[in-house]
């Protein structure tokens, strides 16, 4: 099978498109032929090795996982002894935590899949495991997220942010977004009752309060949480400075503030498939590639000006 791996840390450049066996299928698990992959976040810090705290998950030197990639979207090959709800011939979506979805087969293991809808498409579904599941758990899991309440969403625009405000709104919440104002029509479009554009009025010094705080862009200090917010969350972080500093903040304070990484919980991903399917959320898709094209993708994503999600197509005719 066709395959990307890595061998050290670095850019997209050091990704290499490899010819390798195909996995077996192994108890639990299923084998998955990708259709589609998206790009997040996730993927350019994991290639880097950045925060060099995270190397003592994927590799102290270098990476202990050869195949990146965490998202993809395709059909089932094989099923594992034990995997009794799904069968082949089945269209899933899902994540990989430790990597290996950049490539023509991916091995995962069945709770961390779900079926896509019926009308969906794979390039679709590919885009919504990471960037849905942080959404969904930041807001309900973790914001606690209760109809009627109202709800700052910092990073409206992105692959998170864009997730965030449809599904606030899905959950019956009053909308606030913060994005540039190139895409405050767009946030509009996605259903936010109000949009501050962070190039007109500075974020920092906002006076607006609302219930819920969630910042997916992780520019936030631990004053604009306790200033803005009754309780909030963390997604994201600019630097290990600022990081450490909400988390110190949080640790010597009575204010609720939560951080947390996304996992692939089988309900989570069945309600992000429900709402997909009811038009309640919808996927906006900002640029598709090639598989051939994954390390450019990685590249356009590490920009972090994407609006929406960026997928890769495992189709030559591309």
């Amino acid at each position: 099978m066709k395959a990307f791996i890595k061998t050290i840390y670095g850019g997209p450049e050091v990704l290499s498109l490899e010819e390798l066996e195909k996995p077996s299928v192994k108890d639990g698990h299923l084998l998955v032929k990708v259709a589609a992959n998206s790009a997040n976040p996730a993927d350019w810090h994991i290639l880097r090795g950045t925060p060099i705290l995270a190397r003592f998950a994927f590799g102290l030197l270098k990476p202990k996982y050869k195949i990146p990639g965490a998202d993809f979207a395709g059909t089932v090959e094989e099923t594992g002894e034990g995997v009794t709800d799904f069968k082949v011939g089945d269209r899933v979506f899902g994540e990989t935590l430790r990597g290996g979805a950049f490539a023509e087969y991916t091995l995962v293991e069945a709770p961390a899949c779900g079926k896509m809808p019926d009308d969906s498409g794979f390039a679709e579904m590919a885009a919504v495991p990471i960037a849905g599941l942080t959404a969904l758990q930041a807001l309900i899991t973790h914001g606690k997220l209760q109809e009627g309440e109202s709800v700052l969403i910092n990073g409206s625009s992105g692959g998170v942010g864009h997730f965030a405000v449809q599904i606030a709104k899905a959950y019956g919440a009053k909308v606030t977004a913060v994005c540039s104002r190139k895409n405050v029509q767009f946030v509009q479009d996605l259903g936010a009752d109000e949009v501050i554009a962070y190039d007109e009025e500075d974020i920092h010094h906002h006076m607006g309060k609302y219930n819920l705080v969630v910042d997916t862009n992780g520019n936030l200090s631990f004053k604009d949480y306790k200033r803005m917010g009754h309780r909030g969350v963390m997604v994201g972080f600019t630097t290990m400075k600022n990081m450490i500093s909400v988390s110190l903040g949080a640790k010597t304070s009575n204010f609720s503030l939560s951080s947390f990484t996304a996992t692939p919980v089988k309900k989570d991903l069945e309600t992000l498939a429900h709402l997909i399917q009811s038009g309640l959320v919808k996927v906006h898709i900002d640029k598709t590639y090639s598989y051939r094209q994954i390390p450019q993708a990685i590249a356009y994503i590490e920009s972090m000006r994407t609006r929406g999600k960026v997928v890769m197509v495992w189709d030559d005719d591309l």
